[in-house]
């Protein structure tokens, strides 16, 4: 029961620090919006700021697990059209799984408080993907799928108009049935440039 209540105050916070910013969300407020008052978030966390801290480390392991890093990176394609795949799969999970997009906001907003958050913003929205993409294009240039060339640089030009479009969605989520599919003819317009000679066609 106690894991519970801990997970429920997580969500919360994660829900009005995405909406309010850390400064702008009130831990009175927050707990009450649970049913619960303000000493029984003290039996879990000791401050705001342990919170915040807790949250940025499940969100880290949940953002890992399930989309992939550096560190745990993803198998490399064994097709173009698998890559074309693969980038779809990680697009669909980053612009619809509620709590990535939560994280993203709340990274968007608190980059410029929070020492942790600017880096964690550097990480997932720049250079985590190109580290993930250098190595996914490294592999495939090896086994003939694209064309040989700097695979950091490569990286860096698919995913930097990717991860652009994906904030699109963020602040304009009207436009996210669209973006996708810009966000495909773009990966099947990459792929067809650098495909590897024997590939092409």
């Amino acid at each position: 029961m106690a894991k519970d209540t801990k997970e429920r105050i997580l969500d919360e916070a994660l829900r009005q620090f995405s909406q309010k910013g850390f400064d702008g969300t009130n831990i009175r407020e927050l707990t009450a919006s649970l049913g619960l008052v303000k000493s029984s978030m003290y039996k879990h966390f000791n401050s705001k700021e342990e919170i915040w801290n807790s949250l940025l480390d499940k969100m880290i392991a949940y953002y890992n697990e399930r989309f992939g890093s550096a560190e745990n990176l993803p198998s490399i394609p064994d097709s173009l059209e698998g890559l074309v795949a693969m980038t779809m799969n990680m697009v669909d999970f980053t612009v619809h799984d509620k709590r990535v997009v939560m994280t993203r906001k709340l990274l968007s907003i608190e980059q410029y408080r929070d020492e942790r958050a600017s880096q964690l913003a550097t990480k997932h929205f720049l250079t985590g993907l190109t580290e993930m993409f250098t190595h996914i294009f490294e592999g495939m240039m090896n086994n003939n799928l694209l064309r040989r060339d700097d695979p950091n640089m490569l990286a860096f030009a698919y995913t930097a108009p990717i991860s652009a479009l994906i904030h699109l969605c963020d602040r304009e989520p009207e436009k996210t049935e669209e973006t996708i599919k810009q966000i495909e003819a773009f990966s099947r317009h990459f792929v067809k440039t650098y495909a590897a000679q024997d590939q092409e066609g």
